[in-house]
């Protein structure tokens, strides 16, 4: 979609991302669900919400596909376990398979994860992850995948780094996840992409 093609690398000489927009912050143009759970925007913030009777998985998925990138998005934790997917696709038991960057209050938020494949392939350090999140609270998170080179940020502080990955995930969808057999509120805003 043209709405979601990724800007081009600002001049030479400057490092810093050109952002671009991920979600318009009024609509769910560019995204889709699948699964199940409740997806709504108040405030201007995407809600995730589901109920842990319910087993199965739900998540919010982008009709592009992208490949190298700098992705942020803040994201408040109120309930449940949740994470931020990327390089994903759409297959599996539950519904995705791919990178995911770990969104979990009890803990692991800022990991790396491989859904449908190695399970976690970094785990961050408990004392980092104290330092890094806050509970209850909008927390930043960036993501930088390029090439087999891929960096999890909370707030700043990294959680999480790969190099040289040797694992199948070049590109695909990217996605934010309701677990399944959790009770979940999780909000997400300011979506931005870079392919710097």
């Amino acid at each position: 979609l043209l709405a979601l093609a990724l800007v081009a690398p600002a001049s030479a000489g400057e490092s810093q991302p050109t952002w671009k927009k991920l979600w318009d912050g009024k609509t769910f143009a560019g995204w889709h669900k699948i699964g199940v759970g409740a997806w709504t925007i108040e405030d201007g913030a995407i809600v995730g919400r589901k109920k842990k009777e319910d087993p199965n998985f739900g998540h919010l998925v982008t009709d592009a596909q992208f490949q190298d990138f700098v992705l942020r998005v803040k994201f408040k934790a109120l309930q449940g376990n949740s994470g931020l997917y990327f390089r994903i696709e759409e297959k599996g038991s539950s519904g995705v398979s791919g990178f995911q960057a770990e969104i979990d209050p009890a803990g692991n938020t800022g990991g790396l994860y491989e859904t449908n494949g190695r399970g976690f392939v970094v785990v961050p350090k408990p004392e980092v992850v104290h330092k890094a999140f806050k509970p209850k609270d909008w927390n930043e998170m960036i993501v930088s995948a390029r090439g087999g080179d891929i960096t999890v940020k909370v707030n700043g502080i990294t959680t999480a780094e790969l190099k040289n990955d040797p694992g199948k995930w070049t590109k695909g969808l990217i996605a934010f996840q309701l677990h399944g057999g959790n009770d979940m509120v999780v909000m997400f805003k300011d979506i931005e992409i870079s392919d710097v």
